[in-house]
């Protein structure tokens, strides 16, 4: 078989991303906090950005107009730049000024003042397991036993796996055990919830009560809500056992959680959306963002590296074609956020004027379709990005529900038909819940075109029990 060469023409389309629109999309999908993180990073790495000082926002828009068209002839030709043009306004040499003698140690916070890493739970049984009179083994099994406590304070696995992971024997496991379920906080290393109120009433001024009798030889009665049997077997009537039930929920089913907190998580709203008179304003959230421009110190750097040093020259082009992406990029995801929010106020409207029952089903396109923008550009907006309004603040993807049917003609929002369905089991008497079948019934005479199933599946998702489990046994 021979072997030759061939010349083709072939015709083809390519999606090509430029560096400036993959920073742009870039910055389009971060949050707030990563954003500034992401300029702060910039600042530190490209010097010939710095952060501007507060000025006019009409000079500011004159300004950032002017840069970039500047920044177009800019990607044509390094050398088409009016350099002296540019930095008109920041021309002259740039001294620091410096005050001496104004630092005071005293203004520095006290030390006691600085925050500490919280003590975990297991450096708190740990800390404990050391005042412990235990052997090297048993210092060994008790180490075992803490490692395999959850953050709830349960222990998770067996005395027998322990005793075969020590090389102990049960007994030996046994005993350390036992001391370690009297640490604080009591009930921690506990296998199941029995054993953890039990220790915990042990130590409780209602050892040897009614209330403990109730707890340990009542206790899968109790779990069952078996309550007339209980008041049977007590030999007591309803009022007395209300007041042990109320006894029994001051301790702690999870003594572990004390020591294992949630982080706080801090929302910073990237807009927010103001009533004034009848109508909403919307204000992007620039707050701690720097105010980016072009250092001055390089306007004559640029000129001399021109002349002088060409590989200084190509540097800077770089580091100044790189500034000035971002700082357009910066205006432009303003400008995007801003042109959702507005359309999300526009198809909204009854939210913000009377609440989540008038929530409007509404989907990414239409949104996209207002503004004149793609739908995976709506998409990167509403991710990680919440707004604060006069009704609180929400995430952006909250104002974005599907429909359900509705008798009248227009569709209404999941997100109002879980609203109601809150509200009528708020209001419901606990001696007769609703059940799923009777809530469709009763959205269905305002309405509204739901199964049952749907019904059931919002009533999940909001957390609320069934009407078996809602209804008051006691």
């Amino acid at each position: 078989m021979a072997l030759e060469q061939r010349l083709n023409l072939k015709l083809s389309q390519k999606l090509v991303m430029t560096q400036s629109l993959q920073q742009a999309i870039k910055l389009l999908q971060m949050s707030r906090l990563e954003l500034v993180e992401s300029v702060q990073q910039e600042l530190l790495e490209n010097p010939v950005l710095e952060e501007a000082a507060e000025y006019d926002d009409d000079v500011s828009k004159n300004e950032l107009e002017r840069k970039e068209s500047e920044a177009d002839a800019f990607e044509k030709a390094m050398d088409q730049i009016d350099v002296d043009a540019y930095f008109q306004d920041y021309l002259g040499d740039y001294q620091p000024q410096y005050q001496k003698g104004t630092f005071d140690i005293s203004d520095q916070p006290p030390f006691e003042n600085m925050v500490t890493k919280p003590e975990s739970l297991r450096e708190h049984l740990e800390k404990q397991l050391g005042l412990l009179p235990l052997n090297e083994a048993g210092f060994e099994i008790g180490m075992e036993i803490i490692g395999n406590v959850d953050d709830d304070g349960y222990l998770v696995v067996t005395l027998e796996e322990i005793a075969e992971e020590t090389k102990s024997t049960l007994d030996e496991v046994e005993a350390v055990w036992r001391s370690v379920r009297e640490f604080d906080p009591r009930g921690v290393a506990a296998r199941n919830l029995r054993e953890c109120l039990e220790i915990q009433i042990a130590y409780s001024e209602w050892a040897g009560t009614d209330v403990e009798t109730l707890l340990l030889d009542h206790f899968d009665l109790l779990a069952r809500e078996k309550y007339r049997e209980i008041m049977s077997k007590l030999g007591i009537e309803r009022e007395q056992l209300l007041e042990y039930l109320e006894i029994i929920k001051c301790f702690e089913p999870k003594p572990g959680r004390a020591y294992s907190p949630i982080p706080t998580q801090y929302i910073e709203p990237d807009v927010y959306i103001v009533k004034v008179d009848d109508e909403y304003v919307i204000q992007i959230n620039d707050e701690g963002t720097p105010r980016l421009r072009v250092s001055p110190r390089y306007s004559k750097l640029i000129g001399m590296a021109r002349k002088n040093d060409k590989e200084a020259a190509a540097y800077i082009k770089d580091k100044f074609k790189s500034a000035m992406w971002l700082i357009k990029s910066l205006d432009q995801r303003n400008r995007t956020i801003y042109k959702v929010a507005e359309s999300l106020v526009r198809h909204q409207r009854d939210f913000f004027d009377y609440g989540v029952e008038y929530m409007k089903p509404l989907v990414l396109r239409e949104i996209a379709d207002d503004i004149g923008m793609h739908e995976s550009t709506v998409s990167r907006v509403v991710n990680n990005k919440f707004v604060h309004t006069p009704r609180g603040v929400f995430e952006l993807k909250y104002f974005f529900r599907s429909g359900i049917s509705s008798a009248y003609g227009d569709d209404v929002s999941s997100l109002a038909v879980k609203e109601k369905i809150r509200k009528l089991t708020a209001e419901e008497s606990p001696n007769k819940p609703y059940s799923d079948a009777t809530i469709v019934k009763i959205l269905t005479r305002e309405g509204i075109e739901i199964a049952r199933r749907t019904v059931a599946k919002y009533r999940e998702e909001l957390g609320i029990p069934s009407s078996s489990k809602r209804k008051r046994k006691l």
